[in-house]
């Protein structure tokens, strides 16, 4: 019995290490990050007097989908009104950045990662910001309310929209080496 509680021990660091993808999986890892994380640094180019065409950074509530192992969808959604200052540059210019961490994660605490060390992997989105069509609300609804609760009581007055970030680029810092460059055919047709 002892011998098989030391062996389960020693498998578990070994199965912990596999909960994140390889650094060689950087389109899994993208798509892991991405699940793994509630919110996310949202950067457009701002409309703002005195800032007008700077870049501007915003933080955001986001979800791929329910919580839970199965990963998501991959695609960001968002729940937004025209009344923050972001949306207004966004509906000027929907070209946007958008970067999630696992530094919101207990996986870099536990490991003692700074939110700067390669090895507390992030990921880089760049594309546009869009309303999502009829056919997509329910799916951002469920995606973005089971995760923030919350959403669901705020002010009907502010008219709040589902968006989705459609991506046309993706970076990945999950190692030591630089940036490794993933297209949106290589991150949405793996499995996180």
């Amino acid at each position: 019995m002892l011998a098989l509680l030391l062996l389960c021990a020693a498998a578990l660091p070994l199965a912990a290490r596999r909960a994140i993808p390889a650094p060689e999986e950087a389109a899994r890892m993208a798509r892991f990050v991405l699940h793994a994380c509630d919110w996310g640094a949202l950067a457009t180019l701002s409309t703002q007097e005195g800032l007008r065409g700077r870049p501007f950074a915003n933080i955001f509530s986001l979800s791929d989908g329910p919580p839970g192992p199965h990963g998501g969808s991959g695609v960001p959604y968002l729940y937004l009104t025209d009344l923050e200052i972001s949306v207004q540059d966004l509906e000027v210019n929907s070209n946007a950045s958008l970067t999630v961490s696992l530094a919101q994660t207990p996986y870099c605490r536990k490991h003692k990662y700074d939110p700067q060390n390669p090895l507390c992997a992030h990921i880089i989105f760049c594309g546009t910001i869009v309303k999502v069509n009829d056919s997509e609300v329910g799916l951002a609804k469920k995606a973005l309310f089971t995760r923030h609760p919350e959403m669901e009581s705020w002010p009907k007055d502010h008219n709040w929209f589902f968006a989705k970030f459609n991506i046309t680029n993706i970076w990945v810092l999950d190692y030591f080496g630089g940036l490794k460059i993933v297209t949106p055919e290589e991150y949405y047709s793996v499995k996180p």
